[in-house]
């Protein structure tokens, strides 16, 4: 069976700090079939993050080593229809996220991933294809 996992911006943190060991553990082992990726919603926050601690060289370091590896999906068309649907209906039902968060939880949505996260406001979303976290000792 073939799954994608998107990593939102918190579980990706985890790994590149070494906050999570089990995240990490997970990300390394992959089974045949299993795909780990990111949205370029996440690479913005985790660069932007980056930027405000130029002088952080390791920390740079281990983004970009992680950022070389894991694949980064580009936010377009489908992913913006997915957003727009979505943010209604949550506007609708009362329920206000941060934007970035809407956005990666639309950009799972319109790929059919499973989305990776610690944030447990995201994972109520019914219309993900799932929600795992990875970082379960945090």
């Amino acid at each position: 069976m073939n799954v994608t996992y998107l990593l939102d911006t918190n579980t990706l943190s985890y790994v590149v700090k070494g906050n999570s060991q089990a995240a990490r553990a997970r990300l390394a082992s992959l089974r045949a079939g299993e795909t780990a990726c990111i949205s370029s919603i996440t690479e913005a926050e985790v660069r932007y993050g980056l930027a405000r601690r130029p002088q952080a060289h390791r920390l740079h370091a281990a983004v970009e080593a992680l950022l070389f590896k894991l694949p980064i999906l580009p936010w377009g068309s489908a992913e913006a229809a997915a957003y727009g649907r979505l943010r209604a209906k949550l506007e609708a039902a009362g329920t206000i996220l941060s934007e970035l968060d809407l956005q990666i939880a639309a950009h799972a949505i319109a790929v059919g991933a499973v989305l990776v996260t610690n944030d447990k406001a995201l994972r109520r979303i019914k219309e993900l294809n799932g929600t795992v976290n990875w970082a379960s000792d945090v």
